[in-house]
């Protein structure tokens, strides 16, 4: 996801959110305390689709929601259960990632990251619970880890991102 922000002289301030799936908001926080909120096409970023006013109260209702304070989701990609510095998480492995194509015995996440893999969930929804080193590691395949949160993290970016890990 990608933010830019800039200044409104006399306004506020402006920020563009452009999401993972193209998708566009622009949000102006006024001085005052108003939010103004517009969303537009993903095909062509200059139509917009849609817009909303939000007083100062409305907006930070809205935030609360949004940002979990109100209600959790159980969504299987966004749990994770924290037992001090011991966290399960859920990751999608992304195609084009290091992971794809490879066994969990060639990848020895335990050895290398210190994160051990609870479960596989394929494309098909078929669940390998703890799962043995010849489990081979698909694009799509969202695994169930466990371990430290900076342990995660580098496992996730070296692993399971595309890019140069």
């Amino acid at each position: 996801m990608g933010i830019k922000e800039s200044d409104l002289p006399g306004i506020g301030r402006k920020f563009e959110i452009l999401t993972k799936e193209n998708e566009k908001l622009t949000i102006i926080v006024h001085d005052d305390g108003r939010r103004e909120v517009y969303h537009f096409d993903e095909d062509d970023h200059d139509e917009m689709l849609s817009s909303i006013t939000l007083e100062d109260n409305e907006a930070r209702q809205i935030a609360a929601i949004l940002g979990g304070m109100v209600y959790k989701p159980q969504a299987l990609e966004s749990i994770e259960v924290a037992f001090d510095d011991l966290i399960i998480e859920w990751f999608k492995v992304e195609p084009g990632s290091k992971a794809v194509g490879r066994t969990l015995g060639e990848l020895d996440v335990r050895q290398n990251y210190g994160v051990t893999v609870i479960a596989i969930i394929k494309k098909d929804k078929q669940k390998l619970t703890n799962p043995g080193a010849d489990a081979v590691v698909e694009s799509h395949d969202r695994l169930v880890l466990s371990g430290e949160r900076k342990e995660l993290k580098t496992l996730e970016t070296s692993l399971l991102s595309k890019g140069d890990g």
